[in-house]
Parts: C-alpha cells; sequence; structure tokens
C-alpha cells in the first residue's frame, strides 16, 4: 500500500512538467532563433513560424520583436539585450554604402547578437537539454553561419530562413555553389541582370571583392573576439527558405535545398480604418501611398529632399498618404500624414494608383502581390536591385532621393498614372506571381516536415559542400592538364631534338662522304 502511495506521489508531481514537454502527435518541436533586428526581417520569420503552429507545430522563439504567444507558440524576448533598428536616420543608412562598410556593420553585428541570444539564461537552459527536446532549429541567416549554433549543440537539422535574396558571398558556404557572375547579379549590384560587358565586369569583381572582405572580416573577428560558436564545426543548413520568387528574383540555377517562399509575410487584407478610407474614396483622380517604410525616419531626410518631395506632390492632382514620423511643416493640402499606415490593405484599394518606395523587399511583395505600380527611391543594400527587377518587369521607374529635381519627379509620376502600361504590366506581374502549385505557407510546413521525415535531408545537399575550394574549381584538375601538357610538349621537344640531331649527323655524314 505504502509503495503504491509512493508511486502515485511521484506521478502527481511529474504530471505539469509532463505536460509542459506536452505536444499533438505528429507535431514537431520547433526552436527558432531570430538574431537580425530589423522589423522586416521579422516579417518572413513570424509568417514562417505562423505557418508552421497553424499546422499544429509547437514552436519556441527568440525575437525582439513581441507578438505575444499563443496555442503552440512561445515567445522568449531579447528586446532588452539586442538593438532594434527601427526609424533610423537617413544619413546613418547613406553612410553605410560601400561593400566593404555594409560587410564590416553586418557581421559584426549579427555575431554580437548570436553572442547576446546564444548567452541568455533561457537559452542556455535549451542548450544544457534542460527545457523540451527539439526537433529542428529554425534561424534567420544572411552573412553568418554562427546563427546554427543552437542547432550544432543541440544535434538536430537547421533550416535557414533568408529574408532578402540570397547572399551572394555565402552560397560557397552555406550551399556548396559560386554564382556566375556572367548571369546573376550580386546582391549588392544596382542591376538585376548584367546586361552588358562593364556589368559583368563589375559584378564578377564585386562577387570576388565581397567574398574576400566576407572571410578576412569573419576571420579578424575570431581572433579578436573568439566566441563558443567558433570552437565548433557548425552545422550546415538541411533547407534554406528564401524570401524570393521567379517574378522578383531573375531565374537562376538552385539547389534542391533551396525553397523559395516569396510573400509569405502577406496576409488577407483587412478593413481600412474610417477616415483613411474616406480620403482613399473622396480622391476623384486617385491616391498615392509614399513610405520609406520602418527602417528609414522619414523627417530625417534633408530639408531641401524634403521641400521637393512637398512642392511636388502638392502640384498633382491626386491624393497622398504620406508616412511621416514627426510633424510636417507646410504640408500640402493633398497630403495627409501619419507615422503608421495600414500599408497592405490601404494598396488593396482600387483607387490607389502608385507606390511611392525604398524597395523593401516587403513592400515590394505587396505591390506585386496587389499589382500597383512603383516609382523607387532605392538606399542601399538589396534595395536598387530590387526595383530594377521591378522596372525590367515594366511596372516601375527608379530614381535618386538626393538628386532629384522637382520637374523630374513630377514628370516619373504623372508618367506612371497616365500610363496605363504600368498598371497593365503590374497586373501581369501580380497573376504570374500567384500562379503557383502550393502556397508559401504549404511549401514551408511540407519542406520542414519533409526535413524532420528524413532526419534532415541529407540527400538534399550538394555534393560540392564536401569539396575544399581547389577542388570546386578545379584548380587540382587543371594543374594536372598543364602537367600533363608539359610533358607531351617536353616529350615532342625531345624527340624532334633526336630527330634534328640525326638529320643533321645524316646530312653530315653525306656530305663528308661526296667531299
Amino acid at each position: 500500500m505504502t509503495s503504491r502511495f509512493i508511486i502515485l506521489f511521484f506521478a502527481f508531481c511529474a504530471w505539469p512538467a509532463m505536460l509542459l514537454q506536452w505536444t499533438p502527435a505528429g507535431a514537431a518541436n520547433i526552436l527558432a532563433v531570430h538574431t537580425i533586428p530589423g522589423k522586416t526581417h521579422w516579417n518572413v520569420m513570424r509568417g514562417v513560424l505562423r505557418a508552421l503552429t497553424d499546422s499544429g507545430h509547437t514552436v519556441t522563439v527568440f525575437t525582439p520583436f513581441i507578438d505575444g504567444d499563443r496555442d503552440g507558440y512561445t515567445e522568449v524576448d531579447v528586446s532588452g539585450d539586442l538593438v532594434v533598428r527601427v526609424g533610423i536616420n537617413i544619413s546613418l543608412i547613406m553612410s553605410t554604402q560601400s561593400t566593404r562598410s555594409v560587410i564590416a556593420y553586418i557581421v559584426n553585428t549579427t555575431r554580437t547578437n548570436c553572442g547576446v541570444i546564444f548567452d541568455h539564461s533561457q537559452m542556455q537552459e535549451v542548450l544544457d537539454g534542460r527545457l523540451r527536446l527539439f526537433d529542428v532549429v529554425f534561424a534567420d541567416a544572411i552573412w553568418s553561419d554562427c546563427v546554427s549554433y543552437a542547432a550544432t549543440v543541440l544535434r538536430v537539422p537547421a533550416i535557414y530562413v533568408v529574408p532578402s535574396a540570397i547572399v551572394t558571398y555565402t552560397e560557397r558556404s552555406f550551399f556548396g555553389h559560386v554564382l556566375n557572375p556572367a548571369a546573376v547579379s550580386n546582391l549588392m549590384s544596382k542591376f538585376a541582370v548584367p546586361k552588358t560587358f562593364a556589368d559583368r565586369f563589375a559584378n564578377a569583381m564585386e562577387t570576388v571583392y565581397g567574398a574576400w572582405l566576407l572571410w578576412s572580416e569573419e576571420r579578424r573577428l575570431r581572433q579578436s573576439d573568439p566566441q563558443p560558436f567558433d570552437a565548433v564545426d557548425l552545422v550546415r543548413p538541411s533547407l534554406t527558405f528564401t524570401n524570393t520568387h521567379f517574378i522578383t528574383e531573375p531565374s537562376r540555377p538552385l539547389t534542391p535545398d533551396i525553397v523559395q517562399i516569396g510573400g509569405i509575410h502577406l496576409t488577407p487584407p483587412a478593413p481600412i480604418p474610417k477616415d483613411i478610407l474616406e480620403f482613399i474614396e473622396n480622391a476623384s483622380h486617385g491616391v498615392i501611398y509614399f513610405t520609406f517604410g520602418s527602417l528609414v525616419s522619414m523627417d530625417s531626410i534633408p530639408e531641401n529632399v524634403q521641400r521637393t518631395l512637398r512642392e511636388t506632390l502638392a502640384r498633382l492632382p491626386q491624393k497622398v498618404l504620406w508616412k511621416y514620423e514627426g510633424e510636417m511643416a507646410n504640408k500640402p493640402k493633398n497630403v495627409m500624414t501619419r507615422k503608421w499606415f495600414p500599408q497592405r490593405d490601404i494598396l488593396a484599394h482600387p483607387n490607389v494608383k502608385l507606390f511611392i518606395s525604398h524597395g523593401g523587399i516587403s513592400g515590394v511583395y505587396e505591390a506585386v502581390d496587389l499589382g500597383v505600380p512603383i516609382l523607387g527611391f532605392p538606399f542601399f543594400y538589396d534595395q536598387p536591385r530590387n526595383i530594377d527587377n521591378l522596372v525590367n518587369a515594366g511596372m516601375a521607374l527608379s530614381m535618386d532621393l538626393l538628386s532629384v529635381t522637382e520637374e523630374i519627379l513630377l514628370n516619373a509620376v504623372l508618367q506612371i498614372v497616365n500610363d496605363e502600361k504600368y498598371r497593365k504590366n503590374a497586373k501581369i506581374v501580380s497573376e504570374r506571381f500567384k500562379d503557383r502549385p502550393m502556397s508559401s505557407a504549404d511549401s514551408v510546413v511540407y519542406w520542414t516536415e519533409y526535413v524532420i521525415r528524413h532526419h534532415g535531408a541529407p540527400h538534399l545537399k550538394s555534393h560540392a559542400l564536401n569539396l575544399s575550394w581547389y577542388q570546386y574549381f578545379l584548380v587540382d584538375v587543371m594543374c594536372t592538364l598543364f602537367f600533363i601538357v608539359l610533358i607531351v610538349l617536353f616529350v615532342v621537344y625531345y624527340c624532334l631534338k633526336i630527330m634534328y640531331k640525326q638529320l643533321f649527323q645524316y646530312f653530315n655524314y653525306i656530305k663528308v662522304k661526296r667531299e
């Protein structure tokens, strides 16, 4: 009787812990690590995790952006430890235009954030195995593979989520291959496709230079500031979800472990607030929506540029919704400003004629999905390339913000609004974008479960990952061929030399005999 009581007592004490570990039959326990403190990047990861929880999987995520817990979804707030990049002064962005400054900044930030998150007390409990067991680790990856440290320690597959196009300089490390700079533009390129010799030359030099900068910067940081993830052989991703689509990204070779999920963050449009809706519907000539996203603070733009924007927009017959963080001086009568607008809901309204944007990938997909033409003012990183893709598709124009004049801007706006070809092309791109065998969310769920079912799906990885750099670039093969050619040439030379000597002696003998 006593032993039965003891068993029941221990069972009663253990059931809460068992309940915390419990997940539905067939569901996976997923750990997610979000190291990039950018709102746009979080939108992609959030869309991925939403798709997984909606399918019954359980997610625990370390993130600086808090949406609130829900069934099967637990957030660990790291916002107090990471610097969230929202509303940055435009002068700071314009000062980081060069490839060197961008790579140095992003690599430093990523490694710092990896160190902060992996040193978090709750993450330490995860790595020590004191919390639930996980089946797979999701990590946002751009420039550094330090994000796969948790998967390495837990010995589970890693799945990367790339919130932009694939970073050119990490393709060899992540997937085993290097893009062909003659056909595929670098992520930092100003153009979508290298069309001319000058483009191909610049693209090739940028690719080599950027790869060297990334290698040297990571090497320097490993030596000057070693981290725990530097001491282990980090696992490579079993799968990578990339926020691209062949409509907004030119066609290019992809290995089977790369799955395109462009537009994963898109949600059904919701009702527009009443005051904004009245403003839109009372615009007899249509509405223009103007924003530079969450990254750039609009009121930090130089005053001379703001004056050009205000005076140009005041001359338009259309009304303008302008996302503007501060108080706007001399605001035109046809302009409504807010610190925040329901962007997707506004773009879905049929009276919206134009989207003026910086070319952030989230806004690009919203415009593409809804068939709205774009006037782009790209700043840096992938934005010039994003806008150029849409220019090539015939649904956008691209301009430089700091050098634009009132007349040039006015003509560009009127050209897009009044020329029906831009809206027609935007609708064609939208139809192609939506025509896919399964939604982005369904792709995320299917391929995640595929990786788990097949224990990391190692068969999806390219054999190129097993090759050293000299093997991959066939340096050993070319050296061997060169050596063989040298031997053949030497043999030929030696044979010719002997033949020449023999012939010389023969003719010399004939000459002496005749004499």
